[in-house]
């Protein structure tokens, strides 16, 4: 039996939702937005009937449709109180990056989430790459030894129009910067391969070229990861003039992995001292080329997420994953606004707290 599914915001990433929703068979019994002319663009982009009940308003929708499954894609800096009230509805969630913009929220969403019993998956499609899975399947088989050294590079361009579309976007209230809203998911993949616990942060961000935004168009940190191994971020928005490049590399005593494309959905270099497989096979298999940085990631999300509601399991990408993204993004704003190194584990932190960063 399909489960009761509804989309909350439809915006710029909601077809994406959508069409896994559809490819995994849910029912779609509800779309929300604030503006009337989103949902009606995806009804028909998507073929959906006529009679799909269309809400400006997410309580009613949820009151009245009672989903099962809910998909939040709104403006950031909602995403906590959505998530919550969803929760506190027994609704099961997939949340956009960020979970949250403050750990405060991230936090209670964890804690309601367990005592409801309601999975809650952060939408962090890329780790269901192909060429992810596969390096992730090397580093859990321990194939790269003792962990050296990662980098995390997302080398990307986007201009004054791409925020006209939606004011919320490069604000702190309800968004961030590029760390945030673009290079989220790459520091998501950094800090899962290098071991997930982060010891200290060293970060710098600013806003070089984008003053009609609030937040930083580039992000630099230093990482140290409980393991003894350590990370490099570089994220920026200003690269001239397209997208250049999305890479995450990994560098171990007796293996050196590269994955880049769009987004991070090929292997480019793929090295092991125990020669267990032959290089040019793995590139050549683990090898996607989606039509935009969103890649390939949500629909194989989707299932995930409806198994575990099915089988009464955590997804494979839970809320404390999104916790952790979120944690780190922030531990480089403080760092860079402090001017010092960061300790982890941070137990309050929000977006908010950068309010008048950037102010000219």
């Amino acid at each position: 039996m399909s489960l009761r599914y509804a989309i909350i915001g439809c915006g710029r990433i909601s077809p994406n939702h959508i069409a896994a929703a559809i490819e995994n068979e849910l029912e779609i019994v509800g779309l929300c937005d604030i503006v009337p002319e989103n949902m009606e663009d995806k009804v028909l982009k998507f073929k959906l009937p006529q009679s799909t009940p269309l809400y400006t308003d997410y309580k009613e929708l949820l009151e009245k449709e009672k989903p099962q499954l809910v998909a939040i894609c709104t403006e950031s800096g909602k995403h906590g109180k959505i998530a919550l009230d969803c929760i506190n509805a027994g609704i099961n969630l997939i949340i956009e990056k960020p979970i949250a913009l403050s750990l405060e929220e991230a936090d209670e969403i964890i804690t309601k989430a367990k005592e409801k019993n309601v999975k809650v998956s952060a939408c962090h499609q890329n780790r269901f790459n192909k060429s992810i899975q596969k390096i992730r399947e090397a580093v859990e088989e321990e194939r790269f030894g003792r962990l050296l050294h990662g980098t995390a590079h997302i080398r990307w361009n986007r201009g004054e129009d791409y925020y006209k579309q939606a004011p919320w976007r490069g604000t702190w209230e309800q968004d961030g910067g590029a760390l945030m809203n673009q290079c989220i998911h790459n520091l998501d993949l950094l800090r899962w391969m290098m071991g997930d616990e982060i010891v200290e942060v060293v970060g710098m961000t600013d806003n070089l070229k984008h003053n009609f935004i609030e937040a930083e168009d580039l992000g630099m940190a230093l990482i140290k990861f409980s393991n003894g191994s350590y990370g490099i971020v570089e994220g920026t928005t200003n690269i001239y003039p397209n997208n250049l490049e999305e890479t995450l590399y990994i560098f171990g005593e007796k293996g050196t992995v590269k994955a880049g494309g769009k987004s991070v959905n090929l292997i480019e270099e793929w090295q092991f001292a125990d020669m267990l497989d032959d290089p040019e096979d793995v590139k050549a298999k683990y090898h996607e080329n989606p039509p935009s940085v969103y890649g390939f990631g949500h629909k194989p999300l989707y299932a995930d997420v409806i198994d575990a509601i099915q089988n009464d399991r955590q997804p494979y990408v839970t809320a404390e994953d999104g916790r952790r993204a979120l944690e780190l993004v922030l531990a480089i704003y403080k760092s860079a606004t402090e001017g010092k190194s960061v300790k982890l584990p941070l137990d309050k932190c929000s977006s908010l707290d950068f309010k008048g960063r950037f102010d000219r």
